[in-house]
């Protein structure tokens, strides 16, 4: 990931309801949701959605598909991981203590279930955000 896409895709990230929707969508896993069924769930009028939508798809974020007459969207898994890599890697690679600190997760914050007890959800992200830029340590 280049340095303009990873500054469209932090700048889409940094608002409330883009977050809300990541997290969301993230959740549905690959089928993602209706643009209905998320403005309805998360309280959003549609052209509000339909704002934030297009700008998280533009940032490489989310994808969409039309079935019938409902446009779908998911999450883009390489999008996301490419930006967390682009953090890391290209941003923190020299200092050891922030990277320590991406693989501590002394509150347990998103461990879900079927996880190791010492891997939480950050743990795995950043593991797997290190592997697709191909520069993991070991």
């Amino acid at each position: 990931m280049d340095r303009s896409k990873a500054l469209a895709a932090l700048s889409a990230l940094a608002h409330e309801t883009r977050l809300d929707l990541i997290r969301l969508l993230t959740s549905q896993g690959d089928d993602g949701m209706a643009a209905g069924q998320i403005a309805e769930t998360l309280g959003i009028a549609a052209p509000r959605l339909s704002f934030h939508l297009s700008a998280l798809e533009q940032a490489g974020l989310l994808r969409s598909r039309k079935v019938a007459r409902n446009v779908f969207y998911s999450v883009d898994p390489s999008g996301i991981g490419q930006t967390i890599s682009y953090v890391l890697n290209d941003c923190c690679r020299d200092h050891p203590e922030v990277l320590a600190a991406c693989w501590h997760n002394p509150q347990g914050v998103g461990q879900g279930a079927g996880q190791g007890a010492g891997q939480g959800a950050g743990q795995g992200a950043v593991q797997g955000a290190v592997a697709v830029s191909g520069t993991e340590k070991t």
